[in-house]
């Protein structure tokens, strides 16, 4: 399958969601061996682009919201460990248990618990430094049949793991593009 066929469409400015600065995950049928490169490839550069969209922000810029009603900057950063640390166990889990069910969690409350509204962002970003070199890592060791394992989330359901690896991918640039959107916007 051509990639550019699985690509999300290019939004216009004026068509804009500021949800989705990088449009919606697309999932594409299927999945070849540079789709997943291109993935890997994005989140090993995950927390390099991540610690250069937040260089140099106050704190009272870390707690400015992305958009009205959406998370500050800081629950950003914050959100990003989460959801990748679960990613990873995800990965970990379909690589070794068949199929497993796996455990969901509310993205939104742990984004209101006191570290995530308070802490600094270092704390995330020394975790997504580590985190991530050993997830691509692991990734890039993967088999074709490796790659075709899967875990089932109880409200999607079935996801393999070279799908997943371009949903964490797209998660990567989706929550960075947040962040320079808005230091855009307001000329930070």
């Amino acid at each position: 399958m051509n990639t550019q066929e699985s690509s999300p469409p290019i939004l216009l400015p004026t068509e804009m969601d500021p949800r989705y600065p990088v449009g919606r995950h697309a999932r594409p049928g299927v999945v070849v061996a540079a789709d997943r490169d291109a993935a890997m490839e994005e989140l090993a550069l995950l927390p390099q682009r991540l610690r250069a969209a937040v260089f140099g922000l106050s704190d009272a810029q870390l707690d400015t919201p992305y958009r009205e009603g959406g998370w500050t900057v800081r629950q950003v950063v914050h959100h990003v460990a989460d959801s990748h640390l679960n990613a990873v166990q995800r990965v970990r889990l379909a690589l070794t248990e068949n199929a497993p069910v796996i455990k969901v969690y509310d993205e939104a409350a742990w984004a209101r618990l006191p570290d995530a509204t308070g802490g600094p962002v270092e704390w995330s970003l020394v975790v997504l430094d580590g985190l991530h070199a050993r997830w691509v890592a692991l990734l890039q060791r993967l088999t074709d049949e490796q790659w075709q394992r899967s875990f089932v989330h109880p409200e999607n359901g079935s996801t393999a793991l070279d799908q997943a690896t371009l949903m964490y991918a797209w998660h990567s640039r989706h929550h960075v593009a947040h962040i320079t959107r808005l230091r855009a916007g307001k000329g930070w």
